[in-house]
């Protein structure tokens, strides 16, 4: 008689991690998308963030999923890609010395020129869930409480899709809205059943749209600020300079760079920007001191 046969152990799609040149070309693609580095040692981390994706295609293996994403057929595909493998992490309020820079130096100019009918322009490049533009738009109605019926707008881009629908949906839990202090919790969030929402003015100055910060920027004019905090280490060293170079080129003369505790940007002679304070940097020209 014979041995009855054990059942065939089925692993799930995307249990095991890619192999190392499955690795290699994962982290091609997105730094080619994204500029995105992905050391040879993540094998894990990629599988823990791409292992749904395979699991929603019904793919077995990294390699079937690569030959998708490559192909015409899986343009879509490449993008959630690289939304997985981005870390989307944002508090409000987050790296506070910034905001009070922005409320003591950077909007009492810019709010002079907003009551007096000018244009002024700010930006929350890689903006995640919408926490960092929402902060900006909270400072800013403290400096100018009717910001949002002048000509005052705050873009706020990311890469990821999903995350930008969430910024626009404006609607947080408590624990996130829990670094907001609680005068401005009362007069800017409002209860939407179990969370909170922004309040109509602030969503009124911030316009989501999904961008990739290594392509073509369709913005024409000038911002007045960019906050663009720990995105850039995500970049290798060339991509992290040509940003640098294309943040001066989109600010307006004297305007106003935020970057993340962790990232430096080249200042002083040579340079097109200035220290002005922790993480934050000043384009020369205008009226920079």
């Amino acid at each position: 008689m014979n041995a009855p046969v054990a059942p065939t152990s089925v692993m799930p799609p995307g249990s095991v991690p890619p192999t190392a040149a499955e690795l290699e070309q994962i982290a091609a693609i997105a730094h080619a998308e994204a500029g995105i580095v992905i050391a040879s040692g993540k094998g894990s981390m990629v599988q823990s963030r791409l292992a749904k994706r395979l699991r929603a295609l019904g793919m077995s293996d990294y390699g079937t999923y690569l030959d998708y994403v490559r192909s015409d057929d899986g343009r879509e595909e490449r993008q959630r890609m690289i939304s997985q493998l981005t870390t989307n992490v944002s508090h409000f309020f987050r790296e506070n010395h910034h905001f009070e820079i922005f409320r003591d130096k950077v909007l009492p100019d810019l709010a002079a020129r907003a009551k007096s009918g000018g244009r002024v322009r700010l930006w929350s490049a890689g903006c995640s869930n919408g926490q960092e533009a929402y902060s900006m738009a909270m400072t800013l109605l403290e400096a100018l409480p009717d910001a949002h019926q002048r000509d005052v707008k705050i873009l706020a881009s990311d890469i990821d899709p999903m995350v930008v629908a969430r910024g626009r949906a404006a609607e947080y839990d408590a624990q996130t809205v829990s670094p907001v202090p609680e005068a401005l919790r009362r007069k800017y969030l409002e209860p939407a059943g179990a969370n909170y929402r922004l309040c109509a003015a602030a969503r009124a100055l911030v316009t989501f749209r999904e961008l990739n910060l290594h392509a073509a920027w369709p913005m024409k004019g000038k911002f007045d600020a960019i906050f663009c905090r720990n995105v850039v280490i995500y970049f290798d060293p060339p991509a992290q300079a040509a940003l640098w170079q294309r943040f001066a080129g989109a600010l307006a003369p004297g305007g106003w760079l935020f970057v993340g505790h962790s990232e430096r940007v080249p200042a002083g002679p040579g340079t097109p920007f200035d220290t002005a304070g922790i993480t934050t940097y000043r384009l020369r020209g205008g009226n920079a001191t």
